[in-house]
């Protein structure tokens, strides 16, 4: 068969989809230039493939400008054709960041923070996915031979996070049955967000080549531990000096930082509707569930909604680079562009009010009266998508201060919601698996 060598320019949209259009591979610098034609239209497709509703209609043109610093190229090797594509970002006809990009959505926060603070976010994410091309063997959680059942699979996916220049750090057997977690090393901010994207692309080839599926879907066995992203996040300096850590101060944590953190901890509710934006995500943020479901900062506690991470207890050793924190309500149903571009504007909130955030609890907050409750101002985590829209509409410009994209965006997940309604819980689990 006769091949001519093709590639793909993509966007991350509100479903966290990748979409695009393909070109001739001789024609990458025109396209590099100009771009490939995009319609606003694209971004209501929600994760089933329908258009319940938009606001934009059949109208407008767009551009979907390939980033050269965004490619992807892995050849798995295996006869077939590489995959190779750029992520890119969509701008009006006038080249302008268009107000329902979702990466343009996380530049801004970049910049926003930078401009304003001098601050920069180093970020770590952590990806648990369902590998559905393994038997299950019971008690097999981080066992070896949860690996060893999963063949070539784990060898070749390092191989090709290692060709796509994703820096891996572990690939390893988690909790649940037939799961397994990727993790990356950090990068900034963008950059972190751009490999989340090619993580899990690279991860659906290879299965797809092996004859097998993945999913990142938020639950794919009812009533079994869920996938989630956990987003490992730190601030630095412009130098890229780390900035979190204060040993001297509660918890070790900076005063800015403790800013940044108090911010995300107050608009926690919000945050839910786009970091962890599907009917199924509210599965999994359940109490007791290795997951989280209140707006609580922990002390090592893998329930807590941030997670302050551990470091050496070594007297005297620094760990200032070391010292980061974990956002744990994100799922693989979000677009990492709208995770990353929420948490940032949620801690830049926090830095603009100028209040430090509450002492994290070491115990969890079962322990705590309504009292202290009050006084740390832990609330309950959204039960649903529905009440995590309610809670995004109510910050107004807090997180989405493009009213456009606002509108747009909350048009689109009540569609989904609409879409799967009256479905039971095997019914959803099923549906969700096979399109994330």
């Amino acid at each position: 068969m006769k091949r001519h060598p093709f590639i793909m320019a993509v966007c991350s949209d509100f479903a966290g989809q990748v979409r695009g259009k393909g070109f001739p591979a001789e024609d990458l610098a025109d396209r590099l230039a100009k771009g490939v034609g995009w319609t606003p239209t694209n971004v209501m497709i929600n994760c089933f493939g329908a258009i319940p509703a938009t606001p934009f209609g059949p109208r407008g043109d767009l551009i979907l400008l390939p980033d050269p610093a965004a490619e992807l190229k892995v050849d798995f090797e295996d006869g077939g054709v590489p995959e190779h594509f750029f992520i890119g970002d969509i701008l009006d006809m006038a080249r302008a960041p268009w107000s329902c990009c979702t990466r343009s959505y996380l530049k801004q926060a970049v910049e926003r923070l930078s401009a304003e603070f001098g601050l920069r976010l180093r970020v770590a994410f952590e990806h648990e996915f369902f590998h559905g091309g393994v038997a299950e063997r019971p008690g097999g959680a981080y066992g070896l031979d949860a690996i060893r059942r999963a063949g070539d699979f784990p060898h070749a996916l390092i191989a090709a996070m290692k060709a796509a220049g994703l820096e891996p750090e572990t690939v390893l057997p988690e909790y649940g049955p037939c799961q397994i977690e990727a993790t990356m090393r950090p990068a900034l901010a963008l950059q972190a967000a751009d490999r989340a994207v090619m993580l899990r692309q690279v991860t659906q080839a290879l299965a797809f080549r092996q004859g097998s599926w993945v999913s990142f879907s938020p639950v794919v066995t009812p009533g079994i531990v869920g996938n989630g992203v956990h987003v490992h996040f730190s601030l630095e300096d412009e130098a890229g000096k780390p900035l979190s850590h204060d040993g001297d101060a509660p918890d070790g944590i900076s005063d800015i930082a403790s800013r940044f953190i108090a911010g995300i901890l107050d608009l926690g509710p919000a945050l839910c509707g786009l970091t962890a934006p599907s009917v199924l995500s509210y599965e999994r943020l359940k109490p007791n569930s290795w997951s989280t479901n209140l707006t609580n900062l922990g002390w090592r506690d893998r329930e807590a909604f941030v997670r302050i991470c551990p470091v050496s207890d070594v007297p005297g050793e620094d760990v200032s680079r070391g010292f980061n924190f974990e956002y744990r309500a994100a799922d693989g149903a979000a677009s990492p562009y709208l995770v990353l571009g929420a948490l940032i504007r949620a801690g830049l909130a926090g830095l603009e009010a100028d209040e430090p955030a509450p002492p994290a609890t070491l115990d969890g907050p079962d322990v705590l009266s309504a009292e202290e409750w009050a006084l740390r101002g832990i609330r309950p985590l959204p039960s649903s998508l529905s009440e995590a829209l309610e809670a995004l509409e109510a910050a107004g410009e807090a997180l989405i201060e493009n009213s456009e994209m606002r509108i747009a965006y909350l048009m689109h997940k009540r569609g989904e919601i609409a879409a799967v309604d009256g479905l039971d819980l095997a019914a959803l689990a099923a549906r969700y698996a096979r399109v994330y």
